[in-house]
């Protein structure tokens, strides 16, 4: 099958995340699609393709036809942003695109060079684009189809090659991707993510990251009567806010600029509880973030009585550039694999995470390669198909010419 073809039937089965859900996975859809790739493995020559039915993750091998090195991995997963509708996806496929603005079916919405100058690179080409009304599922679906369709062609084109592991991953959306990933039964030296952006990109720079509680006890009152009696718990938690650098919040900050991120307040007088995400790519900078924090909490219950204020940190993944520099041949590998197929490589500081930062720290070096994929988590995602293509090639290069 095509890389379109394998691309339209994954994004035909709705497998969207659910961060409120305690199940693992965490939406009964991803194990449906994982069952759905277990059998294409298998039907393409994958003989060993299982899914760990506890956790749902999908894994299969392609045999060595000669003794390397290296055991070399291809990691994608399956789930999709739960944030945006996921369901009854509706693809519009555009031959020869000639550069104008893209109605997305008669939602009202549309695609133009003006809102969308990445659109300007692909004229003539094909892209594959939403009716408006849902999110298309590139991410990460682009990534599981140029793995299948490269692993397929790998099998029958029969040229030397070492030994390729595939793995498909549910809830990475959510940040749980690699919570129950078997790292030892995968049996890699090291692995790509398949899951970036624009063509050419093979990033293995990410955030730090951690999240913090802030929970503030009050104390409630009869309004009357208040003066010097009553906490108010939800004015005490925005003066914490206050404390932390006006600046350094997503909206104000870019490239390998950190920031604290205040992701939810809910409260009322007598208690109030904040999240924050605290991120920062250097990770010296990292640790002042989380220390500050703690200074904030010190100096709000040193200034109130009640000492009415409780911080929890805990951090969730780190930079992967610390583990995959020093073993640059992974990175070398896949730069050439890249130039031997016309692309020139490009990197930069992911402002997130993948499932490759948490990997690379379980013994896993994990770098972050392209899917093709534009605009996702919304309704305007699309993909490039010429680029899935290259990016299918450019994975089987990578195993030819991997030691």
């Amino acid at each position: 099958m095509s890389v379109k073809e394998v691309f339209l039937d994954l994004v035909s089965m709705g497998s969207g995340s659910d961060e409120t859900s305690e199940t693992t996975p965490s939406t009964s859809s991803q194990k449906v699609l994982g069952a759905h790739l277990v059998e294409h493995m298998k039907a393409i020559g994958i003989a060993d393709a299982y899914m760990d039915e506890e956790t749902g993750c999908v894994y299969g091998t392609v045999p060595a036809t000669e003794p390397r090195k290296n055991t070399v991995g291809f990691i994608a997963h399956m789930d999709t942003y739960g944030g945006v509708p996921g369901d009854n996806i509706k693809p519009q496929i555009i031959e020869q695109y000639d550069g104008g603005v893209i109605p997305l079916g008669t939602s009202g919405l549309s695609l133009s060079p003006e809102t969308d100058p990445a659109l300007q690179r692909h004229v003539g080409k094909t892209l594959i684009t939403t009716d408006g009304t849902t999110l298309l599922g590139g991410d990460d679906k682009a990534g599981v189809a140029e793995i299948l369709v490269a692993a397929e062609e790998i099998l029958k084109e029969g040229k030397p090659h070492g030994t390729m592991k595939l793995a498909f991953t549910p809830d990475e959306e959510i940040g749980r991707g690699a919570d129950h990933f078997d790292v030892a039964g995968f049996g890699a030296d090291y692995a790509y993510t398949v899951d970036g952006g624009s063509l050419g990109g093979l990033d293995y720079e990410n955030f730090n990251a951690a999240s913090a509680k802030v929970e503030v006890t009050g104390v409630s009152t009869h309004t009357g009567g208040a003066k010097g009696r009553m906490v108010n718990s939800m004015k005490v938690a925005m003066e914490y806010c206050d404390l932390l650098p006006k600046g350094q919040a997503p909206e104000y900050t870019e490239g390998r600029e950190g920031f604290f991120h205040v992701d939810s307040i809910q409260g009322n007088v007598e208690y109030t509880v904040v999240q924050f995400l605290i991120r920062d790519h250097d990770k010296d900078l990292f640790q002042q973030k989380k220390e500050l924090m703690k200074q904030a909490a010190a100096y709000i219950n040193a200034k109130y009585p009640t000492h009415p204020l409780t911080l929890t940190v805990e951090d969730s993944y780190y930079n992967m550039k610390e583990k995959i520099l020093p073993q640059k041949e992974i990175l070398e590998n896949m730069e050439q694999a890249m130039r031997e197929n016309g692309v020139e490589p490009h990197s930069e500081p992911v402002r997130g995470g993948t499932d490759g930062a948490r990997l690379s720290y379980e013994g896993l070096p994990c770098p972050n390669l392209c899917t093709g994929g534009y605009n996702a988590h919304s309704r305007t995602e699309y993909v490039v198909l010429e680029e899935m293509e290259t990016i299918k090639d450019i994975i089987k290069t990578a195993i030819y010419r991997a030691e």
